[in-house]
């Protein structure tokens, strides 16, 4: 678990996108996907942070992305 400071941002997002869908991440076109977050804003997200997470059932869950004052991501992890 990343610790974050006052500055950071935090944005949480539930996925559920089957296996099927998932073969877009892989695409050397793709490089990014642009989420709604819990909180109502859309967030691009690199595909190579999504990629962990796809299982024979495709991604689903909910997960946290920290991002620092420059909007690089710090950390995107799967909470539940």
């Amino acid at each position: 678990m990343t610790s974050t400071n006052t500055e950071d941002s935090v944005y949480f997002f539930t996925i559920n996108v089957p296996y099927n869908q998932c073969e877009a991440l892989y695409s050397p076109s793709i490089t990014s996907v642009v989420m709604l977050s819990e909180s109502g804003l859309n967030i691009q997200v690199p595909t190579s942070r999504l990629r962990q997470f796809v299982t024979s059932s495709g991604v689903k869950g909910r997960f946290r992305m920290i991002t620092d004052t420059q909007h690089k991501i710090k950390s995107f992890e799967r909470v539940r």
